[in-house]
């Protein structure tokens, strides 16, 4: 499994917008360094938190300062471009990001966005599904033509071919509804479960990728389980109470912004706790490297298998420990996800069941040495000094 970030991002209005930028490239950098495979960078133009209105700039920026990551648009607005030029920046972006370029699409999640260029929210999702094929044809190095009431292109072709033979991977965002789904599999598109954790993303997830199979098998494509990305918030912490500390910085800003701007309904019932409510729900992880590994076991069941999980990052601790939660995934929860220390776990078992064989074999090997010792200087036997020699440097 291969681990990363959804970046949104979710800035509260009091932080400065520059150093709020300059965080999350940090993070980014943060990130590789700590192995992770992957991040996504949001496209919101409303809303005052969710400072990234073009993630292509992001993605250029950042790629300067990092050399493995993949990073990906998460996601592109699809009704909000013209498919000729979107598809040109993010062939531009392969080349500047050398080949680590990946290609989000959705229909745009904030009503307020779309209202702004005149983009009927009604319609969205219709356009969104409209700007795929002529994007995929496009980046398949394929000559378009193609016409709807919203955008005309005539012989489009990119101009330059794609920095490597695998091109670049599109994604389309996938949450309760089918659509997202539909469109994966009549393009033999990968997938992101954006609210994989949430009551109504949670128990779609199943049915979301059968229909997903079902649309591919009727286009002649092939699903892949492995370019199936869930999406779900995570903070961890050496303890289960020092996690929950460190959440209450930031945790019921983001579900009022959520609530009352965004228009994502996550406030808990009247009367319950916050973080009891993220955690009992299981919409987010709130505790230990173990929490989170439990977190993957329940979503590959449910799911039936995925092939990256992502962070919904988020301001819910501060950032000194928000990178000590990244650090602690890294380091004992992947892992043990990915049984990466099955060798070492081995060897120890071994030396462990063989502790008293090999510590007998020690004892007499150095209890020759001091007898043969005391023969060479002619004693008849060990003095306790000598005993006490040979033991002290051996």
């Amino acid at each position: 499994m291969r681990f990363g970030a959804f970046i949104a991002p979710h800035t509260p209005t009091d932080e400065h917008t520059s150093l709020a930028l300059e965080e999350d490239m940090d993070r980014v950098v943060w990130m590789e360094k700590l192995g992770f495979d992957e991040a996504w960078i949001g496209e919101h133009h409303s809303g005052g938190w969710e400072i990234n209105g073009s993630p292509e700039l992001f993605i250029a920026a950042v790629s300067q300062r990092t050399s493995r990551i993949k990073l990906g648009t998460g996601v592109a607005s699809l009704p909000y471009h013209n498919p000729f030029t979107l598809a040109d920046r993010i062939r531009q972006l392969d080349h500047i990001t050398k080949g680590r370029t990946m290609l989000g699409v959705g229909p745009g999640s904030l009503p307020s966005d779309a209202y702004m260029i005149d983009v009927p929210t009604a319609e969205a999702r219709d356009r969104m599904e409209q700007a795929i094929e002529p994007i995929v044809r496009l980046l398949n190095n394929e000559i378009v033509t193609a016409k709807t009431d919203w955008f005309n292109l005539q012989e489009a072709r990119l101009q330059l071919d794609p920095y490597n033979d695998d091109g670049v991977e599109i994604a389309v965002a996938s949450q309760a509804s089918p659509t997202g789904a539909r469109a994966a599999g009549k393009f033999g598109l990968s997938m992101l479960a954006i609210g994989a954790t949430s009551a109504g993303g949670f128990n779609a997830l199943a049915s979301n990728w059968a229909i997903a199979e079902e649309t591919a098998a009727d286009h002649g494509n092939q699903m892949d389980r492995n370019g199936w990305r869930l999406v779900g918030p995570v903070h961890v912490a050496e303890t289960r109470e020092k996690a929950r500390e460190n959440v209450r910085h930031g945790l019921l800003r983001w579900i009022e912004y959520m609530e009352k701007v965004a228009a994502i309904p996550l406030a808990p019932p009247a009367g319950q706790d916050p973080v009891d409510y993220m955690i009992e729900t299981g919409f987010g992880v709130i505790g230990t490297p173990d929490d989170f590994v439990a977190q993957m076991n329940r979503l590959s069941e449910q799911s039936g298998g995925f092939g990256c999980f992502l962070n919904l990052d988020n301001h819910w601790a501060d950032w000194t420990e928000t990178k000590r939660s990244y650090e602690l995934i890294a380091r004992f929860a992947i892992p043990k996800i990915n049984k990466l220390n099955e060798s070492r776990i081995r060897s120890e078992t071994w030396l462990r069941e063989n502790n008293a064989h090999f510590k007998g074999e020690l004892t007499a090997a150095v209890r020759s040495k001091m007898e043969e010792y005391a023969r060479e200087k002619g004693m008849d036997k060990l003095s306790p000094d000598l005993v006490a020699h040979f033991k002290a440097n051996s």
